[in-house]
């Protein structure tokens, strides 16, 4: 079966950009609705490839680190001051305070900038749920030390779920459970007594206890390698797992 829910990687480096990889970000489309998914640093000229920002039907940000958000600044610029003509602000679903945070850089005058001419803005919550187009998302607090959240995506019986920024931890095993594909970042090499990451072992570990049937590792920390991350990963974890390299393109897995 073809799958309709799909997964294009913009980019997955962490902390900071690499020379041929962006930051966090991905483009979810589905049932002919598109999703931008975390807006780090390099990623709208990434989606820029596949969409317009008013083509999109909304973006959702995970937590408002610069290497998951920094993007969201010049598309402020791109949908009012540009060559787009928005017929209504772009839904964006973030962190509690993410309006003000942009506003905060953006302005720089007395008169506050005008965020919500660009960006319709609803502040994600434990249990937030909201449809997208033909996209049901859902979304948890996780940890990692601030307000961050994941997401699972459905669309016709279709499930992708991605963790943000996380440590372990029971939210983000509840909602992936039995999900089709786990995106889940392996950003720690080694184990941290406080973590606010998984390592590969870990996201190894929450596809094991979710019950997901594909685990795709993202956010690999600078002290791995992709392939290294892989291996590790797949440790704990029976089912097939990839990288997030920048361009890839995931369908749905089968199982």
């Amino acid at each position: 079966m073809t799958s309709d829910l799909r997964l294009t990687v913009l980019g997955s480096a962490s902390p900071y950009a690499s020379v041929d990889n962006p930051c966090s970000g991905y483009l979810v489309t589905g049932g002919g609705s598109r999703l931008w998914l975390d807006a780090g640093s390099g990623t709208l000229a990434q989606l820029r490839r596949h969409v317009q920002l008013d083509e999109l039907d909304a973006i959702w940000i995970s937590h408002l680190h610069a290497d998951h958000s920094a993007d969201l600044l010049t598309a402020y610029y791109g949908a009012l001051h540009a060559d787009l003509r928005l017929a209504a602000p772009i839904p964006l679903y973030g962190p509690p305070g993410i309006a003000d945070r942009l506003a905060h850089f953006l302005t720089n005058t007395p008169v506050r900038s005008p965020i919500e001419a660009a960006f319709a803005v609803q502040e994600l919550h434990d249990g937030h749920q909201v449809r997208v187009g033909a996209l049901t998302l859902t979304s948890r607090a996780v940890a990692h030390g601030m307000p961050a959240f994941a997401v699972r995506i459905e669309n016709a019986g279709e499930s992708l779920v991605y963790s943000g920024d996380s440590a372990p931890c029971p939210s983000l095993i509840e909602l992936a459970e039995g999900c089709d594909t786990l995106l889940c970042e392996a950003d720690y090499a080694q184990a941290e007594p406080d973590p606010l990451h998984h390592t590969p072992e870990d996201a190894g570990d929450t596809a094991s206890k979710a019950g997901a049937h594909r685990l795709i590792v993202t956010h690999v920390g600078p002290f791995l390698t992709p392939q290294e991350a892989v291996t590790r990963a797949s440790s704990r974890f029976d089912g097939p797992v990839d990288y997030a390299a920048p361009g890839a393109e995931f369908p749905r897995a089968t199982g």
